[in-house]
Formats: C-alpha cells, structure tokens, sequence
C-alpha cells in the first residue's frame, strides 16, 4: 500500500499550494524545482551552523549571496542536539532555527539535511552514542530499534521547524529536505533489509507533510517522488539521471576541494575544474548545483570524525576563516551569473547536441518561435586549445572549457579563463598577543591500585569512554625476580601492545616509554618498545586515545577501538602475554575532570614556569590580549605535537602537527580561535599537551588575504558584469567592453603599493610572480597609475606598450598588497 501511495503522488506532481503573501508552493518537474510556481536556476552552498560560531553566521551568509549562491545547505546534527536522550539543545551555537531565518532574512533558500545519518566527517556521523547501547540496535536498516530512535528524532526536528514556521509553504526559506546519505555505498551489505529500509525512509518523509520535495543523494532508486540526486566532482558526466522523466536533475554534493586528515597532504581543487564541471552539469539538463562545501569551517572541541583535522574544507570558496579564497569565489560567482543570463534559454528552450568530434560538442536551448538562445561550446581536450564554427563565426576554445553563449552569438565567460582576482593568505604575528608566558602542570601516571573500574582483560575503548572524553587509561602490574629479566645489559625486554587505534601514550613506572597512532586508513597498530624493567613490581600505564568515532560505512555500531593484547617478549622465559593479567581503567586525564582550562579550574593544581619543552601529558596556560584588528585570528602551534587547546575555557579543538604528511609538513599548523571567543582584556589559553613539545614557539597570529593578484590574457572574454539582459536581448552594459584586469581590496582596503606588474609572458602564481622573456617597460607605472590609493581598479590591456613583445597573446600579471588608509577617488 504504501508503494502505491508513493506512485500516485508521483503521478499527480509534488506540489502544495498555500494562501498568504509570503507562502510559496514549491513543486518539481523533470526540468527543475518550480517556487511560486516559476522554474529556478538553484547556485546553493553547504555552510553547516556548528562549525563557525553565531557571530559569523550573517558575514558568511552575505558573502555567499554575494557570490551568486540564492540556496544554503545545511545538515541538523542529532548528536549535538541530543547528546543526552530526551533532552534536547537548540542554544547558542546549535540554533538551527537561528540560522535559517537569518538565510531567509537574506532572500536566499534552505535545503534542509535531516539525516540523522550525515556522515559529513562529523563524529559518528552525526549519530549520539547512546544510540550505539540500544539493544538489538543495527544502525541504517530495516531494524526495528533503529527506526523507532530515527522516525522520533526526525519528527521531532520536524516538528520544530514547522512550528517556527520555517518551511516554504509556511513563509520560510527551507525549499528542500533530504533523508538519508548516499544509502547506496553501503546497501549492498544489508541485502533485502537495506532496500526495505530505504523504502520505509521514504515513506517517514513523505508522510510529515512538509510541503516540499525531498532527496536522497547517492540513491539510484529513490522511491516514489523523492528525488535521487549526484554527490561528486564531475556530475556532469557522472551522474545516470534521474530515475523517473518527471524528477530534476540536481547535484546536491560538488566537492570543492577534498576534507583532510591528519597525515594527509594538501588537497586542491581549481577553480577552472570546477567551473567546467558545474557549467557541463547545467549544459546537460541540471539546474541545481551546491557546493560542498562553500564554507566548511571548523571541527570544534571532539566533533570531527576519525583522524579528520579540525580544519574543515579549508580550501572551499570560502576558507576556514570566512574569507573569499580567490579565484575560486570570484571566478564561481561569475559563472552564476553567466548561467543566469542563460536562464530563460535552460528553463523553458528546447535541447540540441551537436559532436562535432570526439572532444568538441556543441549544446544549445532555444525557444521556438523567439529570440531566447543560449549555447555551450565544449572542448573536453585536456590538452589541445580548438577553434569552434557556430553559426558562422569562429570561437577560441581553451583546452578542458567550456565558452557560455547567453545569446548563441556572444561569449560571456570561458570556464578556463579567469578574470576574476587571485588572492593569498598571509599568516602575521600578532603585535599585542606576544610575549606569552607559560606555566605548567604535569598530569600525574596512574597504577592499577587507583583505578576503580577493573577486567581482567583491556576493555573496548568505544564501550569505555561512551564519547565523553578522547582519553582512558588502562593499567597493570607484574612482579618480577631476577632470574626473569635478561642478564645482558645490551637486551632489553620489548613491551608489545596491539590496539584497535587510534592512539596511546605508555608509561612504565611513571616514566614515558613511547607513542604510537593508527591512521585514517589503518586505525589499528601495533606498538614496540624496548623497556628496562626493574625487579619486583611494574607499573605498566597505557593512555588510549580516540580521534573522533568512525562516520561511515555498513555497521557503524559494530566498529571498537583500544588495546586489545599486551605482551612482553624477550624474558628469559619467553614472551609474557599480559592482555589477561587485570587491569583497572580510568575515563580521561585529571586535568579534563578538573576543567583545567577554565578560570575556575586553574586553582585546582599547582603551576610552575614553563622554561622550554615540556614532557608528554602536560599541561600549559598563558594569557594573551586581543589582538589588533579586526582580523580572523589563528593559534601557531608547530613546536607543539597532538593535543587539544582551549581560549577562555572553549574548545578551538584537536591540534596534530607531530604527525606529518609525505611532503614532511604538519596536515594542519594554524588553529582558528574566533574573535567571538574573545574578550577585551586578558584571555586565557591553555594547551594540554600529549607527547611533548614546546610551548615557547607557539604564536597568535592574525590571518588576512590582502595580497590580490590578477593574471588575465588578451583572448579572454570581457567580465560577465559587462552584460545584462533587456527582454530577450543581450545587451552590453559598457561601451565596447573590452578585456580587463580587476582588483579590489577587502574590507574597504586601499592599494598600498604594487609588488609586481608584468605585459608580455610572465609565468607563477600570486605570491610568485616571475617576468619571461618578454616584458611591457611601463608594465609597473601604468598599474600604479589606475590602482594606488584606491579600493578598486580596472586596467584596461591597451595600456601597455607591446613593441618589445612579439608574442600574439600578451598576459598581465598584477601582484598588489592592500592595507588600511585614505582611499584615492575612483
């Protein structure tokens, strides 16, 4: 029965019509999402509440508008709102309701991602770990335990949305919602349980009566009218369609980058790709692309999942620190209005595909009976540049691009030419937050003796810890004589302990032996150290860690972690195994329960002065003042090796910069501490320090991006901004636009000074800029001349003199610093 309902509701279209001025219907067709009963062109970004404080939800959400977005993704993380059973938090920075009306504030629209299985490399994928001791549970498939948790959290969010009235055809932004996430890549593993399942999350949604569609991404068979959409890099090419004509093409995953853990090198995506992917994807039928994520933040305190740093997809549109990383956010904010300007043309025009060979295609909308055409020129050659005839006229096609023509004659914007400005980050000590003077208290080593909770044999970590801290002890004792230890002084007994990950620190008698880590791939490891026991009693104490609970794959609840087996080899009787020997365990370090990173909780332990590098398992406090400015602020922390850092007493999260990449670099260095963690006079910072460093070197440091660069040839097309449309004609808003160098400083900065200007074949990147062998004489002065003192400029390439280049295709390269100070008029 309940497949027949889904089928009729497929039939008869999902749609709601409401009365009131601000109500919206909100219906599909195999086009695309229809608001108010017009078809829309979606640009949305995933930007998730939790991992930026409140205080910097408006600034993020201005700039996402700004940079074409008119949709915010986010999803509803059921393990901050109900790490307790039964006792719900929506304060603060958990305020869901909060940030969908300031989205909606803003004229923009919500897609809504109520899981409760995210993933989203949060921890447990967003599942509390109360849930995990249910008996009987199997998380994600048709067990009774598990859908009873998962229907009465979905209502609940649900029900809180819709009494805020937050919905579309309520009056609020929220135009989409998604149960589930990409069910595919593990439906396999529970048979016929996992398609039932799938089958009855379906119906969950349909049944609470929103009033607007719902998806599932990564679900080739998405029942009924909810819509099975793409996650990936290249839905374009990737994506089979949706599963029935009456159901959008919608990409709801378009990984700008890709998230980081620790020991991984840097990740990249380019712009250029990017734009080439989305442009190819709304070329063949789409009409929503969001990109995953456009803001990714930070993972503070314990909520990123295993070994992910506490960065979070640092090289999205915008960074961790909310500012424009360029030319990513420019050169995607320019092909959202290149599309918009086809939008007419998308929506309503008839396709048509023209191969001209294999990688050159041609594809067109056109509107019978009018004026209305837009065409997409395709060169799909990684490496060959192609000349394209349409429609009688020659377009220039750079290799891997595609030429967007709103009007089937005039070339906006080319996906592989960028005249949007390039940026770099800069990393400046801070002036007022130096001088640091560091104190510390070294947790003390347990034995078995104090510990209360005993086994006789190392418990589960997970089981253990229930979440509540990364940290747990375990401990035992063995005695032992003379004739037990070796007799050559050049032979050491090895203590060998096989954990399940991610982490652990040993001591024997009180003394640090060794660290050793699992990584995101191989949680596991084996840890060998060479150990002079003593006669008579020893003291083995083995600190396990966590790094974040695993957020994927079939059976999360069936994932452990912690010692399992401990042995001794090398006794003169051979290999001692201790795993059944007793141990006593603790949950996490002294300092934690302490609360030693608050003002309260300093007075519980005595302090002394921190002279340089300390041992493992201590911890550091230092106070420091605002720094100047009204820059992003970051936490230098290379001297230092894993642990986790608090300002006035609020977790910045997990620091891991002993554990390097292949390229011999820390994954992460620089830690975000929001300014809204800050308070005018003293803050307090304070370290707790797992295997050793050195307080000494750590620096506050503020973070801006203004160097701004510009790097544009001759062939590339005018900015989009030099167009508009008057009917159903394209219209130049300048006269003859022409091809330009745009710069424009942040924060209403002014151009200080012009670090470097090249017309001719200069080669690099902003930040290394380098002449070649043919260089405009006036390149530098004729720069300075249209953009010191001012906030903005435009360079027009007619400018230079080009005698001296013989080159056909000249490039300018601008590299410009910007600072505070009087700006010059326009």
């Amino acid at each position: 029965m309940a497949a027949r309902i889904l089928g009729l509701v497929l039939l008869l279209g999902f749609s709601v019509f409401c009365s009131g001025q601000s109500e919206k219907s909100v219906t599909y067709d195999g086009r695309s999402l229809i608001v108010n009963g017009a078809r829309e062109l979606l640009f949305s970004g995933s930007i998730h509440y939790p991992r930026s404080p409140p205080e910097m939800w408006p600034d993020l959400i201005k700039k996402a508008k700004e940079g074409g977005l008119n949709v915010i993704q986010t999803y509803i993380f059921w393990n901050l709102h109900e790490p307790i059973e039964g006792q719900f938090n929506v304060e603060g920075s958990y305020d869901f309701v909060k940030f969908i009306r300031l989205i909606g504030e803003n004229g923009m629209y919500v897609t809504l991602r109520v899981g409760p299985f995210i993933e989203a490399e949060w921890n447990h994928g967003g599942f509390p770990y109360w849930l995990r001791e249910k008996p009987g549970i199997i998380f994600r498939a048709d067990n009774e335990p598990f859908k009873y948790y998962m229907e009465k959290y979905t209502k609940k969010i649900i029900s809180i949305v819709k009494k805020e009235k937050l919905f579309a055809p309520q009056g609020g932004p929220i135009i989409m919602s998604q149960i589930e996430n990409e069910y595919n890549t593990v439906q396999l593993a529970y048979r016929e349980s996992g398609t039932r399942y799938i089958q009855w999350a379906a119906n969950l949604a349909i049944g609470l009566d929103t009033g607007v569609p719902w998806v599932m991404c990564k679900q080739r068979d998405a029942p009924g009218p909810v819509i099975n959409t793409c996650n990936g890099r290249h839905c374009g090419e990737t994506f089979t369609g949706p599963n029935h004509v009456n159901k959008p093409s919608l990409w709801t995953e378009n990984w700008t980058a890709q998230y980081r853990v620790f020991g991984d090198p840097p990740s990249q995506r380019a712009a250029e790709d990017i734009a080439y992917a989305v442009t190819r994807f709304f070329s063949k039928n789409g009409s929503l692309t969001n990109y995953y994520m456009y803001h990714g933040g930070t993972n503070f305190g314990r909520t990123s999942s295993s070994f992910v740093t506490t960065r979070y997809y640092d090289e999205a549109p915008l960074d961790e620190f909310g500012l424009p990383r360029e030319p990513k956010y420019g050169h995607l904010a320019d092909l959202h209005r290149a599309l918009r300007l086809c939008k007419k043309a998308l929506l309503w025009g008839v396709p048509s595909v023209q191969s001209i060979t294999d990688d050159l295609e041609i594809r067109t909308y056109e509107k019978p009976g009018t004026n209305t055409c837009a065409a997409f020129l395709n060169n799909n050659s990684t490496k060959q540049a192609a000349t394209i005839k349409f429609k009688g006229q020659d377009y220039y096609l750079p290799p891997k691009s595609i030429s967007v023509l709103p009007d089937c004659k005039t070339v906006v914007y080319n996906t592989a030419s960028i005249v949007a400005q390039h940026n770099a980050r800069n990393f400046k000590p801070s002036k007022k937050a130096s001088n640091l003077k560091w104190e510390m208290s070294q947790e003390s080593i347990p034995e078995m003796q104090q510990l209360q909770t005993t086994s006789k044999v190392p418990m589960e970590l997970y089981n253990l810890t229930k979440d509540t801290s990364d940290y747990a002890w375990y401990s035992t004792s063995i005695d032992f004589d003379k004739v037990d230890l070796p007799m050559r002084h050049d032979i050491l007994p090895v203590l060998v302990a096989a954990s399940l990950g991610h982490a652990m620190v040993a001591f024997v008698n009180g003394e640090y032996i060794g660290f050793g880590h699992g990584s995101n791939v191989e949680k596991s490891f084996v840890f060998k150290k060479a150990v002079n026991f003593k006669e008579g009693t020893n003291h083995i104490s083995l600190l396990a860690m966590t790094v974040g609970l695993p957020d994927s794959g079939a059976y999360m609840e069936k994932r452990y972690a912690g010692v399992r087996a401990v042995t001794i080899q090398g006794l003169n009787a051979g290999t001692l195994d201790l795993t059944s020997n007793k141990w006593g365990h603790e949950v996490g370090v002294k300092g934690e329960k302490l609360q030693l990173y608050t003002e309260e909780g300093l007075g519980k332990v005595q302090w002394s002065e921190a002279k340089g590098a300390g041992p493992p398992l201590t911890w550091y406090k230092t106070y420091f003042d605002v720094p100047e400015g009204d820059s992003p602020v970051a936490l230098l922390l290379t001297t230092m090796g894993k642990g986790m850092a608090w300002v006035n007493g609020r977790s910045i999260g997990r620091y891991w910069v002993n554990y390097l990449s292949p390229l011999g670099q820390p994954s992460q260095s620089e830690y975000h501490i929001p300014r809204a963690y800050l308070k005018n006079g003293k803050n307090l910072l304070v370290v707790f320090e797992e295997t050793g460093g050195n307080p000494l070197g750590i620096k506050v440091l503020t973070v801006n991006r203004d160097t701004i660069c510009s790097i544009v040839t001759e062939n590339y097309p005018p900015n989009v901004d030099s167009w508009k449309l008057s009917g159903d004609q394209l219209k130049a808003v300048v006269d003859d636009p022409k091809t330009e160098s745009q710069l424009t400083c942040p924060n209403g900065k002014v151009i200080k000074s012009v670090a470097f200007a090249s017309f001719g074949d200069p080669s690099g990147m902003c930040g290394t800029f380098a002449e070649g062998k043919c260089n405009s004489p006036n390149s530098k002065k004729v720069v300075e001349q249209y953009c010191l003192g001012k906030n903005s400029c435009k360079i027009p390439l007619n400018e230079f003199s080009s005698e001296k280049c013989p080159e056909p295709l000249k490039t300018l390269a601008v590299q410009v610093r910007c600072g505070r100070g009087k700006s010059a008029s326009a």
